[in-house]
């Protein structure tokens, strides 16, 4: 039996740029950080030639062309296993929130499959057969981050050139100024799941009409990354607050009138700055605060879930594998 664990991610600035409407014109970039949630799937052999996949739903068939599931059939002809398979998945958190979790999925379930088969892989090649998979061969809309967060883990500064190439370049901090960030975000559950495709497909197709805004919002990515890398986050609420408005302008459904109410009333009990994470249209809220006002922004926010987690260090791992 072979386990994968994959961590769930969160994006603070430049997401939409790493689209490849947006940076197959001029580079893109986002800063993202790996969390300590995540993505468990399990491979074992079967019995017979069946396979047997259990998610939020389960499939047993013959060969491979039958399965439903579109990643996990990708992933088992990328890999090569084809046959006499059992695959089950497990999530901290639902998916559709705005945490990469399908892309977490797709590289966990490479990562695990390739381990069956007795291979090691780099983690850029899990993060570019994930993109493959998802953007190429099942068509979804979406872009380049979370694979390479979920493969890579850490907390990174991803850049997306126009010949497709991908740099993931650890962001340099001392430890106690990256416990002081975390310190200060606070993540809550809107309540909402949703699907990314409607969202991403409105914001690509109206990516050369607000491409002035998307390029702020990369800007905005190396403020971020010189912010965190200087150890001075004073301003970084206003940063996350100044992708926010970027954000919304993009489309219509990345928020909505219960989202834009409870946000502001976050603000004014002490949050300096926040947005929705993934897509938008529901999912997580995340904001900046400081430890002092902490305790009023989370009473202006009892009506939403509050999640606690930690940065994670480590991208997608194999932690059991037993012959």
């Amino acid at each position: 039996m072979i386990i994968s664990r994959t961590p769930f991610r969160i994006s603070f600035a430049g997401g939409g740029t790493d689209l490849a409407a947006f940076y197959r014109e001029e580079p893109g970039a986002v800063i993202s950080t790996a969390i300590d949630k995540y993505m468990y799937v399990t491979v074992n052999r079967y019995f017979d030639d069946q396979i047997i996949l259990k998610y939020s739903r389960t499939e047993q068939v013959t060969n491979c062309s039958q399965i439903k599931h579109p990643l996990l059939r990708e992933a088992m002809r990328i890999t090569g296993v084809t046959r006499g398979i059992e695959i089950t998945s497990m999530a901290d958190i639902v998916g559709g929130t705005g945490l990469g979790s399908s892309s977490s999925f797709t590289v966990g379930a490479l990562h695990a499959l390739h381990a069956f088969e007795g291979r090691y892989v780099p983690l850029s090649q899990l993060a570019t057969e994930a993109c493959d998979i998802e953007i190429e061969r099942v068509g979804e809309p979406i872009g380049k981050q979370d694979q390479y967060i979920a493969a890579y883990g850490g907390f990174q500064f991803i850049e997306f050139m126009p010949n497709e190439a991908v740099r993931v370049t650890p962001i340099i901090c001392p430890p106690e100024k990256l416990r002081r960030l975390s310190s200060n975000l606070l993540l809550f559950y809107t309540g909402k799941t949703r699907k990314a495709g409607k969202i991403l497909k409105g914001v690509r197709t109206n990516i050369n009409r607000n491409r002035a805004h998307m390029r702020e919002m990369r800007m905005l990515a190396d403020e971020a990354r010189d912010l965190i890398q200087s150890g001075n986050i004073n301003h970084f609420g206003e940063l996350l607050h100044q992708g926010w408005l970027l954000k919304r302008s993009l489309h219509s459904g990345i928020s909505d009138d219960e989202i834009d109410k409870v946000y502001k009333r976050a603000r004014r009990a002490g949050a300096e700055g926040g947005k929705i994470l993934g897509a938008g249209g529901g999912g997580f809220l995340l904001l900046y605060v400081k430890r002092k006002n902490q305790p009023q922004v989370r009473r202006a926010m009892r009506s939403w879930r509050e999640v606690k987690f930690e940065f994670a260090p480590e991208g997608s791992k194999i932690i059991h594998l037993a012959r």
